[in-house]
């Protein structure tokens, strides 16, 4: 799916990414023991309500969002009006926050970026588990 067959967020709030994040990553819990599942189900809503604060925040806000799973992975995306690209922030103890980023790029197994006419849109994938991964170790 390209960022433009994405559903407009016109109407979207920061409750319904979050909700809709929730829905998408369900099926991959699952089917995984409950501390994998807690942990991509944590992981999975820590990014997507980065990636919907930055826009917000730093990228003249969100037009666009979309969580759905591919290939066993969960798929977030994030459009905004910005052509401006994130970058890592020096940490400053007088100013709070910076860290979203950084770990928008430590949780998701990769992060993409592509600039439009309007804007641009961040796409996050997290791995999913895979089956040989959930299965218990056997001694």
């Amino acid at each position: 799916m390209s960022a433009f067959d994405m559903p407009d967020a016109g109407r979207t709030t920061c409750s319904q990414a979050r909700a809709e994040t929730s829905a998408a990553v369900r099926p991959l819990c699952a089917a995984v023991p409950w501390r994998l599942a807690r942990r991509l189900s944590e992981d999975a809503m820590l990014v997507a309500d980065e990636l919907v604060s930055n826009a917000l925040r730093h990228g003249d806000g969100m037009t666009r969002f979309s969580a759905c799973v591919h290939d066993r992975d969960l798929v977030i995306r994030v459009r905004d009006r910005s052509a401006h690209l994130p970058g890592d922030q020096p940490y400053d103890p007088a100013r709070p926050g910076g860290f979203g980023w950084l770990m928008i790029q430590h949780l998701a197994q990769r992060v993409s970026i592509d600039r439009h006419d309007d804007g641009k849109t961040i796409t996050a994938v997290l791995a999913g588990v895979r089956r040989d991964e959930a299965a218990p170790a056997r001694s």
